[in-house]
């Protein structure tokens, strides 16, 4: 027999001999601020335990008749379906509200306080996604049963973060000691705010790579520097590339833009190329939070150092892993 095939996948076993407790348990998941590297950690490792039970046999029954509300306001196809797919793999159902919320009652007016209300009276968790910075704290407000925060406006993306966090480590085997270049759309960039705050968990060193008017906001440039992290900012990637152990590339946001004419100045200010990765260090990694649209060459995807899609997997995992230790008491 093979190793997967002698592995044994029960609720006890996989929060076995995980770092710390789970602290998750019936918690809104917000903002990173709610993480600690303690925290970090243990989900981490549970979410490695989920690689595993997926690789073995698919998926596991921890959620049975749990259900999940996946409110949309937003178009989305990564965040949407992985937090459908990892329900369904732990054994849940999941309400999908999440390719327009036209076709629902929010149509007619109803306000999200309402909305919320009323999805618990169904689910056991929501997931919401809106348009309006600090939307997921207000829900949060009026819901009774957990609500997870995939992405508020120009706000925060935790989820997306901590995936983000978790395939560096998958593909490092460390993020201490790393230097973490960011190029693009840095200041409407919900990724790139959540993914610096969890990095401060960490010693690194920080490179941020945009054209003036999409600088990363002063406030979180100010709280990195007051750490006394290792910063610094340029327009020009070539700077970057030859120190970068990880290379985040984000897409100039179009939706964000009031000026049209500003959005047309810098959607191809960069794309990432196998000549610009020629000057790249031979272990490092490009990583995206996905769509793409022009920032990195299709000719990078046969990079072995192009870790995007590779990325997209483990969101899969990490949000098993969240949903599992929001749902369980996970007591082994």
């Amino acid at each position: 027999m093979t190793n997967q095939q002698t592995l044994v996948f029960d609720e006890a076993t996989i929060f076995n001999n995980l770092p710390g407790k789970n602290a998750f348990y019936q918690q809104d998941i917000l903002a990173v601020s709610q993480f600690n590297r303690q925290k970090l950690d243990y989900l981490f490792a549970l979410a490695e335990r989920m690689r595993q039970v997926v690789e073995a046999r698919g998926g596991i029954d921890l959620l049975k008749h749990r259900v999940l509300a996946a409110l949309f306001y937003e178009p989305s196809t990564r965040t949407s379906s992985s937090f459908i797919a990892a329900m369904e793999r732990l054994g849940g159902s999941v309400i999908p509200i999440t390719q327009g919320v036209q076709f629902s009652s929010v149509s007619k007016g109803e306000s999200l306080p309402d909305t919320v209300r009323t999805l618990e009276q169904y689910a056991d968790v929501i997931v919401l996604r809106h348009p309006e910075k600090g939307s997921a704290a207000t829900a949060a407000h009026y819901a009774s049963v957990p609500v997870i925060n995939a992405g508020d406006g120009p706000g925060e993306h935790p989820t997306q973060a901590l995936l983000d966090l978790f395939t560096i480590l998958e593909e490092m085997g460390t993020i201490d000691g790393l230097t973490i270049a960011m190029v693009g759309d840095l200041r409407y960039g919900r990724t790139v705010h959540s993914l610096t705050e969890l990095l401060l968990e960490y010693n690194v060193k920080l490179r941020f790579v945009s054209p003036e008017i999409l600088r990363m906001p002063l406030d979180l440039m100010n709280k990195v520097r007051d750490a006394g992290y290792d910063v610094r900012e340029t327009y020009d990637v070539h700077e970057v590339i030859g120190e970068a152990d990880v290379l985040y590339v984000t897409r100039v946001q179009k939706e964000r833009f009031t000026d049209l004419a500003q959005y047309e100045q810098v959607k191809d200010y960069y794309t990432i190329t196998p000549e610009l990765l020629a000057h790249a260090k031979e272990r490092m990694v490009v990583m995206h939070p996905l769509p793409r649209v022009g920032e990195i060459s299709y000719e990078v995807d046969k990079d072995p150092r192009a870790a995007y899609f590779r990325q997209v997997r483990n969101g899969l995992y990490i949000r098993m892993a969240l949903l599992a230790a929001v749902l369980c008491r996970g007591e082994a």
